[in-house]
């Protein structure tokens, strides 16, 4: 295995790229760009790269299917990390290009929502075709088969674009959260600000099954910050569930969660628990009253002692 290689999504100028960029140890490693994210996430997989970045949410269009689907299915790979991009797109065209003259535009698919009301406004009667990423809708710009491309401006210099229009974007403080993912180890000691992330399969359907998985997360007090179906490809109405969880497998409250859906459910994959983006041990909510690692402790002593009868 590379241990100093590192995937995301490609090619240069993406997005991705610029979020990999923002963590200190991008200046040490090789970065390599893929052509999209199974194929960043393949590399870890079969040794050739150390580690991927790679988009998993958008705080306007929801969680990134290629990525949720992907780390729920093949050989298992862990989150160790994640970032937080603030996104505002460039109109990026050739240069000397008019708005006027803009009849045809390209963008990565999770792009159009973001930009859909200034489409409307700006350029109605443009046709959009997607692109594998938003940097490479500027390379087919570059070679001349779509008209413009939205994409980051630091892209621009990349394939001899210009930005005919910046800081565009339909959703004030817009972003994008991306994950750093490797080879299954042992997670991190706990910040006390930390996610843990899993997928849940349910046993069968049935009223309350839904339900009752949540119920395992309810009644010990672990905040959802995420929860999205996804199909299983085993047929119409089969589903597994992406969630994302406050706190550390290592705290008592999310490890008997997850210990009570691994009873219930019949498969459960861990992804991982890594300190969340952007949020000190300061910021994190107040545990609701018995649900505290203490309190946990406190609970399992009572029982051994009236199992001993010593209560």
């Amino acid at each position: 295995m590379s241990a100093t290689r590192y995937t995301y999504l490609g090619p240069e100028g993406t997005f991705t790229e610029a979020a990999l960029r923002t963590l200190p140890e991008a200046a040490t490693r090789e970065l390599v760009p893929m052509v999209s994210v199974p194929a960043a996430l393949d590399a870890v997989r079969n040794g050739e790269a150390a580690a991927a970045l790679v988009p998993i949410e958008n705080s306007v269009e929801g969680g990134v299917t290629a990525t949720l689907d992907e780390l729920a299915s093949g050989e298992p790979l862990m989150i160790y990390r994640e970032v937080l991009l603030p996104i505002a797109f460039a109109l990026l065209v050739r240069p000397d290009t008019k708005l006027s003259e803009v009849k045809t535009v390209t963008g990565h698919p999770v792009a159009q929502p973001q930009v859909r009301n200034w489409l409307r406004n700006n350029l109605p009667d443009v046709l959009w075709e997607s692109a594998a990423s938003n940097a490479d809708g500027a390379r087919l710009v570059q070679e001349g088969r779509y008209d413009a491309a939205f994409a980051g401006e630091f892209a621009a210099a990349t394939y001899g674009l210009e930005p005919l229009v910046t800081e565009i974007h339909d959703a004030e403080n817009a972003e994008t959260r991306f994950v750093l993912v490797g080879r299954p180890a042992r997670p991190a000691a706990p910040t006390g600000a930390d996610k843990t992330s899993v997928v849940i399969w349910l046993g069968d359907d049935h009223p309350g099954a839904l339900l009752e998985l949540l119920q395992e997360f309810a009644v010990r007090g672990v905040n959802l910050m995420l929860i999205q179906s996804r199909p299983t490809g085993a047929g119409i109405g089969n589903y597994c569930f992406a969630v994302d969880a406050e706190g550390h497998i290592a705290d008592r409250r999310v490890g008997e969660a997850l210990m009570g859906l691994k009873r219930i459910c019949p498969k459960v994959r861990f992804l991982g628990s890594y300190p969340r983006a952007g949020v000190a041990v300061g910021d994190v909510r107040e545990l609701r009253a018995g649900t505290s690692d203490a309190e946990f402790t406190a609970a399992s002593d009572w029982l051994a002692r009236s199992q001993d009868g010593r209560a």
